[in-house]
């Protein structure tokens, strides 16, 4: 039997598009060069994999068989790809993603510290929601992904890297208003007319929610902004009240210098910021190396808004 890695994978993308035409974009070939290989796949094996049909495919129960196999043979051609790469640690070119509430602020301050680990390494940057880094995680696109931890995924490997606490923002009226003393005020004392938040599926979103104790639903000012900045710019013009991590209060107070902020009573909500791999990737030095330096920036930007 003769199973080709180049079959397999135009499977994968047959099974993830259930369409020939846009599998075939995906991998970069002809429709019908797709469809030979597929054709030629089900001979080898003896089976119908997917069923055709006018508007797709449909796999049958011997195509989802061989999905589940297919999935675990290029995770480890993808693990002996990353031997090959990192064998001798932190150098030759690192996919990074980053959430969109950490990319801005950390990244100038990581990045001159990961070239001056190694000045040969190439990097490429990737900002996304944790739902597409973790896909990306998953399909090989994405070495590591640096987001808010626990995952709860037991296929992938945490590495803890910062604590990074929430603010409370607003203008300086707005602030004032609150009537908070140097202890602070209670998430859950927050106005839910008041809170503005980002765009559903941003965990930074979530997590506010969560800490305040409420639903999304609960709060009618929600103008689901895209990015922490546009927030931060309402709000220092009075629009609203919004959760501003530690590592985005120099950049964000530098935008907006109206915005005023204010700690939360201890304890302060915060979230976990860490850094994850692919568990079946081999570790040869370079996650740790790079989980030091991320770690580093971090604390860099949380150390400068506690002192101040």
């Amino acid at each position: 039997m003769t199973i080709t890695l180049r079959q397999l994978s135009y499977f994968l993308a047959l099974a993830e598009h259930r369409h020939f035409g846009r599998a075939a974009e995906t991998v970069h070939v002809s429709q019908p060069a797709l469809s030979v290989q597929i054709r030629e796949l089900e001979a080898e094996l003896g089976v119908q994999l997917v069923e055709r049909q006018p508007r797709g495919v449909i796999l049958t129960p011997a195509g989802h068989d061989l999905l589940r196999h297919a999935r675990r043979v290029m995770q480890e051609v993808r693990a002996l790809k990353d031997a090959a790469r990192w064998q001798r640690g932190l150098g030759g070119r690192l996919s990074l993603g980053l959430i969109p509430t950490v990319a801005p602020y950390l990244l100038p301050v990581a990045l001159p510290l990961i070239r001056a680990e190694n000045l040969t390494l190439e990097i490429g940057v990737r900002e996304a929601r944790t739902d597409r880094l973790l896909a990306d995680l998953d399909e090989g696109r994405l070495d590591a992904a640096l987001l808010a931890l626990p995952t709860g995924r037991d296929d992938l490997v945490e590495a803890p890297l910062f604590e990074d606490r929430f603010l409370l923002a607003g203008s300086a009226r707005q602030i004032a208003a609150l009537g908070a003393g140097a202890e602070g005020v209670r998430p859950d004392a927050l106005d839910p007319d008041r809170l503005l938040l980002l765009d559903e599926g941003h965990c930074l979103a979530d997590q506010a929610l969560e800490v305040c104790g409420m639903k999304r639903d609960e709060t009618r000012v929600d103008l689901g902004a895209s990015s922490l900045a546009t927030l931060c710019g309402l709000a220092a013009e009075g629009f609203g009240l919004t959760f501003l991590p530690e590592i985005a209060l120099r950049s964000e107070r530098a935008a907006s210098p109206a915005l005023a902020v204010h700690r939360f009573a201890m304890p302060e909500p915060s979230r976990r910021l860490g850094l994850v791999r692919r568990r079946i990737s081999r570790e040869d030095g370079w996650f740790v190396a790079l989980a030091a330096i991320l770690t580093e920036a971090g604390e860099r930007l949380t150390r400068a808004a506690r002192d101040g």
